[in-house]
């Protein structure tokens, strides 16, 4: 599956957050390497990386640390997170700008 078809394959209510997330990449990382490496979008800045995928029942942002996650999850205790990703379900309510933190941290910081 190429990045467009992953695209497709978003529910309609769901695909307008995850463009959000896409351009929210975009913007902070102009010339990032966009690819499927892990059968996801995912965004490489160096050793930095980021990866985006389309769940049962919502959004991961995986950074692949836990560290990358600490000052969000202060900010939003309730927005569910595992040990290095975010999981946006479809009733959360933050506005997703608010991951450019996160996307920085695990773009330019390495993870222990």
């Amino acid at each position: 599956m190429n990045f467009q078809q992953y695209l497709d394959n978003i529910p309609l209510h769901r695909k307008q957050v995850f463009i959000e997330l896409i351009n929210i990449i975009n913007g902070l990382y102009p010339n990032i390497d966009a690819s499927m490496k892990y059968k996801m979008p995912t965004f490489t800045n160096g050793d930095g990386w980021v990866a985006l995928a389309n769940q049962k029942n919502y959004i991961s942002l995986y950074t692949c640390s836990l560290e990358h996650l600490e000052e969000f999850k202060k900010k939003y205790p309730k927005v569910k997170t595992g040990k290095g990703c975010v999981n946006i379900q479809d009733r959360d309510d933050f506005p997703v700008a608010e991951l450019a933190s996160v996307i920085i941290s695990a773009m330019e910081k390495k993870y222990k």
